[in-house]
């Protein structure tokens, strides 16, 4: 019993921190959301530098799901969730009611009559309201924006605790933006286009999540992170990360709860 209590710990420990970097398969369904024909050649141009059958993989995106789709924009991801949800998921899309070109963009795809399992609003920056609760909650490259207060005063923390309250046990807090340094102002963040990768981890864990997996398949090393994103010396090849937070189930404990549960038994067993 002695001899085993230490390394037991190790161990939990170690099982803890694997595979937290993933390099996610893509399924055959994500590769046929990907190539979809009715995807415009604008959004597929985009795809060498945002890859997106690499993104939905790590997400997890499958049949039958309820999406929240914060910030569609167009809906460059929105039209292979789509897709990937079918006819027995739906993707609600929340717009920033300010974002008036967003808006347009929204309205041009829902007019096509193709994705009949999307609904779009236009809501007050931050507005978490979703008329089903959700399996997969999506925020892609626009987490930052409500750091900056001319896009809407928004408090991401209370952002976060609203996401964690309209996912189902068990659902995801999928999180994709632009790498900045450590300890951006509101102005910094503002001028950049930005935020520091720890920053988001340390509001999105404190509302309850768990990060659970991490894609470095968007990193660019090449990117010193002081320029604004829109720069044309790094448009469009930022430094990026992918992050995967869990809700996790109301019935079990997490793993660390369970590791710092286990070592006084574990130190009782070693006297």
């Amino acid at each position: 019993m002695r001899a085993i209590a230490v390394p037991i710990v190790g161990a939990l420990v170690a099982i803890a921190f694997v595979g937290s970097h993933v390099s996610p398969g893509v399924s055959g369904a994500v590769a046929r959301s990907v190539a979809d024909p009715a995807r415009p050649a604008e959004d597929r141009r985009s795809d060498p530098l945002r890859k997106p059958q690499q993104t939905l993989a790590l997400a997890g995106v499958r049949s039958g799901m309820i999406v929240g789709e914060f910030y569609p924009g167009g809906g460059y991801f929105t039209r292979m969730l789509s897709d990937l949800v079918g006819k027995d998921g739906h993707v609600y899309g929340i717009e920033n009611s300010r974002w008036k070109g967003s808006i347009k963009a929204d309205k041009a795809l829902l007019a096509q009559n193709r994705w009949k399992n999307v609904t779009i609003s236009a809501e007050p920056f931050g507005t978490v309201n979703f008329p089903r609760p959700l399996d997969l909650a999506w925020v892609t490259q626009n987490y930052h924006d409500m750091k900056i207060a001319k896009e809407g005063k928004v408090d991401t923390l209370a952002f976060d605790r609203a996401v964690y309250r309209a996912l189902k046990p068990g659902g995801i807090y999928f999180i994709v933006d632009h790498q900045g340094a450590p300890g951006l102002t509101g102005a910094q963040i503002g001028k950049l286009h930005r935020i520091n990768r720890d920053l988001v981890v340390k509001e999105v864990t404190s509302a309850g999540f768990r990060l659970i997996a991490e894609g470095s398949f968007l990193h660019n090393p090449g990117d010193d992170h002081s320029k604004p994103i829109f720069d044309k010396s790094i448009r469009g090849h930022t430094d990026q990360y992918a992050l995967k937070f869990l809700k996790p189930e109301q019935q079990h404990r997490s793993l660390a709860e369970r590791i710092v549960a286990a070592i006084p038994v574990l130190i009782q067993a070693r006297d």
